[in-house]
Formats: C-alpha cells, structure tokens, sequence
C-alpha cells in the first residue's frame, strides 16, 4: 500500500504542477549540528526567529508529533534571462530584482498546491503540515536527502534537471511512504558561486555569513545597510542571484510553467528613480501579488536608493531630494548618502576633464 499510495502521491503532485516529488524519512536533519554552530556565530544576523525555531528546525517530530514521511516538492521559476539585467534607459537607471521575486508571490502560489495535496492525503487517514518558506524545518537538507538536489557550494541546492531556480515546499505527514535515496553531488571542483559572490558572504565552500549576503541586507535587514557593504549591492534592489546564475548546471534549465512567476510591469524596466515618488499606498497597491510587499515601502526605498548611490546620476538628484525630506528616516539617511555619492562622482568627473 505505501508503494502505490506514494505513486499516487507523486502523480497528484505533478498534476497540480510540481516539477519534482520526493520522500524523505521524518528524522532529524543531517546537518543539525552545523546548523546549530552557525547559529552560535551569529552568521544569522537579524534573523532570530532562525534562533527560536532552533530545536523544531533539529527535530521535525516537534513540528508534528507522529510524523513518519516527509514530502519534498520542486516547482522551477525560471522565466529566462530578459530582465535580469539591470540598464540605463530613457527614463533612468534600472535597478534588478531577483528572479523569484518577478512575478507573484510564491507563498500563495505554492500553499494553494499545497491544500491540494493535503486535502487529497487525507483521504488516506494522514495528518499534514505544509511550509513553504515559513515554518521550522531545514528545508534544503531534507530535501536533499530525498534526492530532490544535492547542497551546491553556495548553500543552494542544485538539481541536474532545474539547475537552482526552484521553490522548496515541504508536507510532513504521518503516513509512512517509502523514501527516495539522495542525489549524488555533482559540484566537483567548481567554485563558480564563491567567486562570484559580490561580498564575499559565501566564506568557504557550503557556508554562507548571511550578515554580508545582498539577500539579507536587502530583505531580511530592516535597519540601515552598513556603509561599508553599500557599494557591494550594486545596482540589486531585491535579493541576489549572482551565485545562481554562476551555476554550469543553470545551462539545463527551461522555462518554468507556471505563468504566475514571469515578470511583471513592477519589476522589469521600470526605473529607479520613479519607484521614489511612490506613496505608502501606491506601494502596497503595485507590490500587493509580489512578494516584495514583504519588506514594506522604507525597506524598499532604502534599497532604491542605495542601488541610485552606486549607478545613478545627476539626472536622478531631484528624486533624491524629495526622498531625502520622506517621512521615513531610514529612506531619509540612504537618500542622503545617495546624494553625495552622486555629486562626488559628478566632481570627480569634472576634475578628470
């Protein structure tokens, strides 16, 4: 019976667009340990609830007590390679956004598959708990013991079929399904993704310092970026995927199907300087399917202008200023510093000529 319920399992998965599905027992997670070191060291930054969830994160059977299975699911969010490349147009300077965060938000996306597969497994007597980037579980190591990937030296998972642009959902469930062998890691001697990594955050093969990451500091930090890491970010307004596209195994992936994840008007070619004359309101309004609504209207001015500091010109001084006056210090702050890093380059300019 667990054998066929399994293929049912992995047919229904498909059918309601997962790209993979595999199993994985519900035990501790294989690099428990390392996970608690790193928690140690504080390479998690401002992400404390990493540190309340630590002892749920260790143990599975503490998310759901009688769990015996836990399902892994894929689903690919690559829409190519049109608008990742930031530009200078007409209207300004363009500043770039992670792929995932293109199109719609992929929590709601993937939960609405996810209520589908757990309506359809309790059919079968079984008791769920469904996550897709929000509950206690190391998610990536369970998922490559189940073969879904193996741990690419960035920290990100890599499958030979979807290269690293996948989501990962996880359904603990207390129905006993057979578990899938891992994948074999295929990163050999290549160390694309340390390389390119533009601050240095990944510190040694499969060790990441999130407080240096570009994700973090645009997502997860809800402060002021540091001064020194500034210059780093670069043109990226929204997360990272330098040591993604770094990936030989990125030449294998196609096209995801789900439409919902292509870009959308907000986030390709849309200039910088004009997100700046956006109003609480019209952020909400523009990012409400997106999962940029996440960081909030200063999170995401404060990047703009960061993103302004490092490629903009005088042309976007007046956006600047009006942000410099924002209600928002944190938007306030960046502002200015966006300002002076444009009028030193614009001297230092003069002074060449």
């Amino acid at each position: 019976m667990s054998a066929e319920l399994k293929s049912k399992v992995v047919a229904f998965a498909r059918e309601v667009g997962f790209d993979s599905c595999r199993v994985a027992a519900c035990s501790p997670p294989p690099h428990a340990n390392e996970f608690r070191t790193w928690l140690e060291e504080g390479a998690h930054g401002e992400m404390h609830y990493m540190k309340r969830g630590e002892e749920k994160r260790c143990d599975p059977q503490k998310v759901l007590r009688g769990a015996k299975s836990i399902i892994e699911l894929a689903l690919n969010y690559f829409h190519g390679a049109a608008a990742d490349t930031a530009a200078t147009t007409a209207a300004g300077a363009v500043g770039r956004i992670a792929r995932y965060a293109w199109g719609d938000d992929y929590h709601d996306v993937i939960a609405a598959k996810l209520d589908k597969i757990d309506m359809f497994l309790r059919e079968f007597g079984g008791e769920q708990r469904c996550y897709v980037d929000t509950g206690p579980i190391l998610e990536r190591d369970h998922a490559a013991r189940a073969g879904i990937g193996w741990h690419g030296k960035s920290t990100m998972l890599v499958d030979e079929r979807l290269g690293t642009w996948f989501f990962l959902a996880e359904i603990l469930t207390t129905l006993e399904l057979a578990a899938d062998p891992p994948a074999r890691d295929r990163c050999g001697t290549c160390a694309r993704c340390i390389t390119a990594c533009p601050t240095g955050a990944i510190t040694a093969p499969h060790r990441l310092d999130a407080r240096r990451c570009i994700s973090y500091l645009t997502i997860e930090l809800k402060g002021a970026i540091p001064l020194e890491l500034r210059p780093l970010i670069g043109e990226r307004i929204f997360g990272c995927d330098d040591c993604l596209d770094a990936c030989p195994w990125n030449r294998f992936a196609g096209v995801s199907r789900e439409s919902a994840f292509a870009a959308s008007r907000s986030t390709a070619g849309m200039a910088l300087r004009d997100y700046l004359d956006l109003s609480d309101e019209q952020f909400r309004e523009m990012f409400r399917h997106s999962p940029i609504k996440r960081i909030k209207r200063r999170g995401f001015l404060r990047n703009v202008c960061v993103a302004l500091g490092n490629v903009g010109d005088e042309s976007d001084l007046p956006a600047l200023g009006r942000a410099a006056r924002d209600a928002e210090p944190l938007i306030v702050e960046h502002a200015r510093w966006a300002i002076d890093c444009i009028r030193e380059r614009c001297e230092s300019k003069v002074a060449i000529c």
